[in-house]
């Protein structure tokens, strides 16, 4: 039975457990980041086959010089030997992974916030959000930061686990490498709306399970009821497929009224409201925090129950 229990446990459970710890432990590379050099690199994918145009089939082209390679190289890597494949599982999900990061940048937001620093708090919110922070009040300041870890608590986290858990370290590399250009390319801009398209829409088909995976569990361990009934009424009318549920259950888990009109580069933007209950307070930054560490727990067990019933 204990030798079953391991085998089910050793290929995914125990190399995602050392990951999760590795990124608690460590947090992202201060510095030569892996993701500041693919960045680099992609800059440079984006100077050589712009020559060849700016329409969507160069954008795919782009996106699949941009990543493939390097979800091929660790493919090869991971398959050469046992030992080597698991050491690369355990450093591609800790690369890919961004938790202990989001935790410092929402916790750098709600120190000053506590203190009375409104100010200080702006600020540090501005290096995280894109809306403008200069004239938001406390609740507003409380409420971009709430937003945001709900939010990236699925990009920034359980996307990776869920490729991990299904392609190992290549899954979790090609994870975060999209979603890396996702955030270079994916804009509507004149510049980016045929050339970017490849990079959005395929960051939104693998965000399609794990977002709503994550609005699942942020469901389970918040307010249930309240968090179901946002993400049915309200996720649809918000513009992303995918932050839509993750942020409508979010805020309905929590018992907070999120979303609303926001100024982004000088504009008013109206957007739907998610969520039901209180405006958003600095002690709420730490319940949504807490909100994303548990349903990492629980998606591990998940995980777990999952591969014991596979081995079984």
């Amino acid at each position: 039975m204990l030798a079953l229990l391991l085998a089910a446990l050793f290929p995914v459970v125990l190399p995602m457990l050392l990951g999760l710890l590795l990124d608690r432990l460590l947090g992202e590379a201060r510095r030569f980041h892996p993701l500041v050099g693919f960045g680099r690199y992609a800059a440079a994918v984006e100077r050589l086959l712009r020559r060849l145009g700016n329409h969507r089939g160069v954008g795919l082209l782009a996106w699949s010089a941009a990543v493939l390679p390097w979800v091929a190289l660790a493919g090869s890597l991971r398959e050469a030997d046992a030992w080597l494949g698991l050491a690369l599982d355990i450093g591609l999900l800790y690369f890919a992974l961004g938790g202990r990061s989001l935790a410092e940048h929402a916790r750098a937001v709600g120190a000053p916030l506590a203190r009375g620093d409104l100010a200080g708090a702006r600020q540090r919110l501005s290096w995280i959000v894109s809306r403008d922070t200069a004239e938001l009040d406390e609740s507003g300041v409380a409420k971009a930061t709430v937003e945001s870890v709900l939010e990236n608590g699925n990009d920034a986290v359980f996307g990776a686990l869920f490729w991990f858990a299904l392609l190992g370290g290549p899954g979790a590399v090609m994870f975060r490498l999209a979603n890396t250009l996702d955030a270079m390319w994916g804009y509507r801009t004149e510049r980016y709306l045929r050339f970017g398209w490849a990079a959005a829409r395929i960051d939104d088909v693998l965000n399609f399970i794990p977002a709503r995976l994550t609005a699942l569990s942020y469901a389970l361990l918040g307010h249930t009821a309240n968090a179901l009934r946002c993400w049915r009424t309200q996720a649809p009318a918000w513009d992303s497929p995918n932050a839509g549920p993750v942020m409508a259950a979010g805020a309905g888990a929590l018992d907070l009224c999120l979303g609303g009109p926001a100024i982004y580069h000088g504009q008013l933007e109206s957007r739907p409201p998610l969520g039901v209950g209180a405006p958003a307070r600095g002690a709420d930054i730490d319940k949504a925090l807490a909100l994303v560490n548990n349903s990492v727990w629980l998606w591990v067990l998940a995980v777990a129950g999952v591969s014991a019933l596979i081995h079984a």
